[in-house]
């Protein structure tokens, strides 16, 4: 009897021990993914762990990451672009007791109770249109060198996406500037003017009541954004100016109108990856979703779980 236990075993542990030991860098991408499909969510207005399908989470990113308005080619390629993102996550939390938040720090994500209540009557047609995204590209990611990427994106560009050492700290090599010059031409949000007066102004950004305003950018991105700014002789990062004053973006300039101060921002996000605003451009034009992911995303592959 223990002799047919242990070459029970043996049967089931050495097929194991050898996919483990032989399999290949995508493989073991693959493997993890296809036995893994859960995204363990944590909700914001709660702090509760919800445990949702991938495929079904990507329906609930794409709703509240994209209009829905949006051209199918645009939301095939947030449904990739999010997929990989949460993979990413996934691959990097597993000691976690979740993968991803429900908001802007990771993706935002929208349960069906909070669909039905955001679009009522239109709920099954839109809904309808986001599944076919979803199951147009399922199990598709993005990989550069075998490994999964870091699938960043945002809303709408200053012309031009960024270099991710410019706004973040690691130069990536599938994240370089591309020109997104068509953003202008559809994003409804590329530029925005704030008027604040003095007194406010002064005290967002805690500083001593002057009647002039002068401003010097001290360092900025290729691009034109703000990085860091001297304001009447404080200097700032401009992330502060951008979170104090609630900005758009930190592509912005300021003009003093006697007590009133108006900034002017361009471009929504932090300009990293894929421009959402960018992608609806590309897809009007008759770009496939796959061309615009490998434009924005640069010498990427298209994989498939």
């Amino acid at each position: 009897m223990k002799k047919i236990l242990l070459l029970i075993v043996m049967m089931i542990g050495i097929p194991y021990l050898i996919t483990l030991l032989f399999i290949k860098p995508d493989d073991e991408i693959k493997f993890y993914f296809t036995k893994n499909t859960v995204v363990r969510i944590k909700r914001n207005s709660t702090g509760e762990i919800n445990s949702v399908p991938l495929e079904e989470y990507i329906v609930g990113v794409l709703a509240g990451e994209m209009p829905v308005s949006f051209e199918m080619e645009a939301l095939k390629a947030q449904a990739v672009a999010s997929r990989t993102y949460v993979m990413k996550r996934i691959s990097n939390n597993k000691n976690k007791d979740y993968d991803i938040i429900d908001t802007t720090l990771n993706q935002v994500y929208l349960d069906n109770d909070e669909l039905k209540k955001k679009w009522g009557d239109n709920y099954i047609e839109y809904v309808n249109k986001l599944k076919k995204a979803v199951l147009d590209t399922i199990g598709e990611f993005l990989t550069y060198d075998n490994n999964i990427i870091d699938a960043l994106y945002f809303s709408t560009s200053v012309g031009a996406t960024e270099n991710s050492e410019e706004v973040f700290v690691s130069a990536l090599p599938y994240l370089r500037s591309v020109d997104s010059s068509w953003d202008a031409e559809v994003s409804p949000v590329f530029s925005e003017n704030n008027d604040f007066l003095l007194d406010d102004f002064y005290n967002r950004l805690g500083l001593t009541f002057s009647d002039k305003v002068t401003v010097e950018v001290l360092q900025a991105t290729s691009t034109g954004r703000v990085k860091k700014i001297k304001i009447n002789d404080k200097e700032f990062d401009a992330s502060v100016i951008v979170s104090k004053l609630n900005l758009r973006s930190n592509y912005f300039n300021f003009k003093q109108n006697n007590n009133t101060i108006t900034v002017t921002t361009k471009g929504y996000g932090h300009g990293v990856g894929m421009s959402q605003y960018g992608a609806e451009a590309m897809a009007e034009k008759g770009y496939t979703y796959d061309e615009i992911l490998k434009y924005y995303y640069q010498d990427v592959d298209i994989k498939k779980i």
